[in-house]
């Protein structure tokens, strides 16, 4: 599976962003796919993810902000970002699995797409 993830740019606090992390290779139906976020200087954080059957997983930190939805027949999930912060601002990364007993860490996810930045001004 190849990721490609795009819809990054620039935007006031309060403001709102999509992005998008379209599949290649194969299709996104039977993969959870996983949204993370790296600021400089900072670890991976873990954003949210959607399984196959739309159970969502909020990071504590985007909870009521964000969320994650899929289209399937597109190869494409969708990142909807609202309000957002300048404490948002990072390199947002989607990944995909195809196994998993949690989806949090980095680790449980075998695919990853090029990462895109979003820059959030106060």
């Amino acid at each position: 599976v190849q990721l490609q993830a795009s819809g990054g740019g620039l935007v006031q606090a309060g403001g709102s962003l999509r992005l998008s992390c379209a599949a290649s290779g194969h299709t996104l139906s039977t993969h959870a796919v996983g949204w993370f976020r790296q600021a400089p200087g900072k670890e991976r954080e873990f954003v949210l993810a959607i399984t196959p059957s739309d159970d969502l997983f909020y990071g504590d930190s985007v909870k009521g902000r964000f969320t994650v939805s899929r289209d399937n027949a597109k190869r494409t999930v969708f990142l909807q970002m609202n309000n957002l912060k300048p404490e948002d601002t990072a390199v947002y990364y989607c990944a995909a699995t195809s196994g998993w007993t949690v989806l949090t860490p980095p680790s449980a996810y075998n695919y990853w797409g090029q990462g895109t930045l979003v820059t959030v001004s106060s």
